[in-house]
């Protein structure tokens, strides 16, 4: 039988990280750590569903010999992949219903970066990077985005930083560009006012969305994944780049866990 090349760090951690699994305070959903390649898949599964088939991306060819109707790229052998499953199925876990990736300082050494370092000029981070975790290709099917998903991603997120003396988190809000970015544009002008990081945490669009020739006078509700971010304490790191393949404008965001709020500080105890 052919197996697929992709052998992800998940399933043999780092020396020292600590991971532990929780059932959350929703009897309808359980959050855990990625621990067979089968669970990966499980993950990639989701997120093909929502880039692809939901927002229409246009995903990069997969590493030879990965199966079909899945997002693989070459930073999920990099990564810990975090899975909210929803309730129990006949005396086994539920379906995957969210997921993050997470890409630690050291396996970001070996990867040779972050994937934002793609999109971002990332230079006013660098002092940062020895305690910064990058979350990405985060997704919630469209069946639990009303906040409890992310609640346990969060929660469980927060947990692995403070086990293993992490303090800061970083990744991209993708905002769909179906109606050509005024959206996004909007979006971006309506946050910027609110949420924008100091300056000595700001970075730069390597390509960036074409924001003064958009609308930025919409008023717009931000998607439910990004309000669940604002909630837990993100900022806006700068101006969204703009994503061709998937079509969507990303905004950059952090959160130190400083910043989160004192249930979350809880749950990281």
């Amino acid at each position: 039988m052919n197996r697929s090349p992709i052998v992800t760090h998940a399933l043999t951690p780092a020396p020292g990280l600590q991971r532990i699994e929780r059932t959350v305070a929703s009897p309808r959903l359980s959050v855990g750590w990625a621990r067979s390649e089968a669970e990966v898949r499980e993950a990639q599964a989701l997120r093909y569903q929502v880039f692809a088939v939901e927002m229409g991306a246009r995903l990069a060819p997969p590493p030879a010999g990965s199966p079909s109707g899945l997002d693989v790229d070459l930073f999920d052998a990099y990564c810990e992949h975090l899975l909210v499953r929803a309730g129990v199925e006949d005396g086994e876990p539920g379906p995957v219903v969210g997921t993050y990736r997470v890409l630690t300082p050291a396996a970001a050494r070996r990867a040779g970066g972050l994937y934002s370092d793609t999109e971002f000029d990332l230079t006013r981070l660098r002092a940062l990077r020895p305690r910064l975790v990058e979350i990405g290709r985060s997704c919630v099917h469209a069946d639990h985005r009303s906040g409890g998903a992310i609640i346990a991603l969060w929660g469980a997120l927060a947990e692995f930083m403070a086990r293993n003396g992490l303090d800061t988190v970083i990744g991209c809000a993708s905002v769909s560009m179906r109606d050509g970015g005024h959206f996004a544009a909007s979006l971006w002008k309506q946050l910027a006012a609110t949420h924008l990081a100091p300056i000595d945490c700001q970075v730069r669009p390597r390509l960036p969305l074409p924001i003064d020739h958009l609308r930025q006078d919409l008023v717009v509700e931000p998607p439910a994944l990004i309000r669940g971010y604002l909630r837990c304490g993100a900022r806006l790191m700068g101006e969204p780049a703009w994503d061709p393949d998937f079509n969507t404008a990303d905004l950059p965001l952090m959160l130190r866990t400083a910043d989160l709020p004192a249930r979350f500080r809880r749950l990281a105890g």
